[in-house]
């Protein structure tokens, strides 16, 4: 299946060169603001501007990463859906889900999340800040679960399409949400919007665990790693089981 996304890119050049300097747009966009919110202040949140800057090259990695292998593939799913499309996928001898969340890749993406690596370590370099190949690690497997976030709550959003057949109004609508987590999570007062957040729709943590593991190393890592591992677990199995209730309900498309 990645063979032939690639194929598929390839024989678009122009789109695919014009997709990753969308994205770059965006990504220096992002860094702009940071540029002037900094210019006025010394630290937002208890985040000083290069840790603000690490953060959203975490965000971008994360988001970029997700976006290559599950976004289109997911957000695509209430069209296989209301078409019956989703009956060839049920006819493969693999996972429906798995079929259903891998069928195209995006190499641009891919490009894209080193632009976040490169930001990551020159924010690094700028905090003075030399990583142990523990932090590394543990970096990695923090990024592993927020896209596994990402990809379970979209899912979720998207295997609502079973009962109301159109739901690319809240898969747009988690793709701004998702947005949430370039902020650090100490801007967002104690109350009811932090808690859902955090814990129904974890995005918060998404990027700040990772973030945090390599900008401050004298803070132990190992409790918002536990929380963002649950939280990844929990999202996972309570969408695979929505799905395997939601297919229960599918009729196909010849009845």
């Amino acid at each position: 299946m990645i063979r032939n996304s690639l194929i598929r890119e390839m024989n678009f050049k122009a789109n695919f060169l014009l997709w990753m300097v969308v994205e770059l747009l965006w990504f220096v966009g992002q860094i702009i603001f940071l540029e002037v919110l900094y210019g006025q202040v010394n630290s937002i949140g208890g985040w000083s501007k290069w840790e603000c800057v690490l953060l959203v090259g975490t965000h971008q990695i994360t988001a970029q990463i997700f976006q290559a292998f599950f976004y289109v593939n997911v957000a695509e799913l209430p069209e296989l859906i209301r078409t019956g499309r989703l009956d060839l996928m049920l006819l493969l001898p693999v996972d429906p889900q798995f079929a259903v969340s891998t069928r195209k890749f995006g190499m641009d993406n891919i490009v894209n999340a080193l632009v976040g690596v490169a930001i990551v370590i020159f924010s690094l370099a700028k905090l003075h800040v030399v990583p142990s190949l523990t932090q590394v690690a543990l970096y990695a497997v923090a990024v592993a679960f927020g896209v596994a976030i990402h990809y379970a709550v979209l899912f979720g959003l998207a295997t609502l399409a079973f009962w109301i057949v159109r739901a690319q109004g809240l898969i747009y609508g988690y793709f701004n949400v998702f947005n949430i987590a370039r902020y650090p999570d100490s801007v967002f007062p104690l109350g009811l919007f932090r808690m859902i957040f955090t814990y129904c729709i974890p995005v918060i943590i998404v990027a700040n665990v990772p973030a945090r593991t390599l900008a401050r190393a004298m803070e132990q890592p190992w409790t918002g790693l536990a929380q963002l591992a649950a939280a990844a677990i929990f999202v996972v199995a309570v969408t695979r089981g929505f799905w395997r209730f939601a297919l229960r309900r599918y009729s196909s498309a010849s009845s």
